[in-house]
């Protein structure tokens, strides 16, 4: 199999990149998923990693992985120039062209999928089936809001932390509140229209990552609860358990790279 291979059996088998065209077309968003670093030669080691960094390469030449899948795009925005010795992007993808390995981007659509990272945040938070999602898509869509089995806000924590390996988050509201309806964004997506959500749909918390402060007080005095993630933490438990969705189906070895510093 060679990266064309493995990103088919990415789109067809997880999230086509498809999804992310249409997300950006109907709300606006921007996105650059896709086959994002060619290579040569067949795959024989596939690793997945959140982020293309010079830490995940070097782990991916450890394993003998040559093609490696991100879920943020390795190169987001045009680059102007290489420039490995103080640039961060252009050292990783550096790295990656002198040891011969692909890189495939799947941002939006993983987030968007209908067993995607949005989804999976849903039901690590214990939600099974979404009242509603706040940008639908043809299939699957970003932003849910949703019952769980009631639980005091605090548990609720408890429970988050330990289940998305979540050392650093902040919880705003009171401890001792029952949850019954959580609201969640995964990522950086929480905007005026997701806290707007669950305010209007009586979410009892909203869960997201990089919530702006005006947002937090707006939501805490609407009377809504907040969990806020980690980036990092809202997202690698959903692309860890793509990764091993589409791990059998790759016919290589595949692993997952994680940065708990990230937690």
């Amino acid at each position: 199999m060679n990266y064309k291979d493995i990103f088919a059996v990415i789109e067809n088998n997880a999230a086509p990149v498809a999804l992310s065209d249409e997300l950006c077309a109907k709300y606006g968003h921007y996105d650059n998923s896709g086959v994002l670093v060619e290579n040569t030669g067949e795959i024989i080691g596939v690793l997945f990693s959140l982020d293309l960094t010079c830490d995940a390469v070097d782990e991916a030449i450890k394993r003998q992985c040559n093609l490696i899948v991100t879920h943020h795009p390795a190169i987001y925005h045009g680059l102007k120039r290489i420039a490995p010795s103080n640039d961060l992007v252009s050292r990783a993808i550096v790295k990656c062209i002198r040891h011969n390995i692909a890189v495939i981007s799947m941002h939006l659509n993983f987030d968007s999928a209908p067993e995607g990272i949005d989804y999976y945040l849903m039901k690590g938070l214990g939600g099974e089936k979404e009242e509603g999602i706040l940008q639908p898509l043809s299939s699957g869509g970003y932003g849910r809001i949703y019952p769980i089995e009631p639980v005091t806000f605090r548990e609720f924590v408890r429970r988050t932390k330990s289940t998305f390996g979540a050392e650093r988050c902040f919880a705003y509201g009171d401890p001792g509140r029952i949850v019954r309806k959580v609201a969640s964004f995964c990522g950086a997506g929480c905007g005026d229209e997701a806290a707007g959500m669950a305010i209007d749909g009586g979410a009892d918390v909203l869960v997201s990552a990089d919530i702006p402060h005006h947002m937090i007080t707006g939501l805490y005095y609407n009377n809504v609860n907040v969990l806020q993630l980690t980036h990092y933490a809202s997202e690698v438990y959903g692309f860890k358990m793509i990764a091993n969705k589409l791990s059998p189906l790759m016919g290589v070895p595949v692993c997952v790279y994680a940065d708990p510093q990230l937690m």
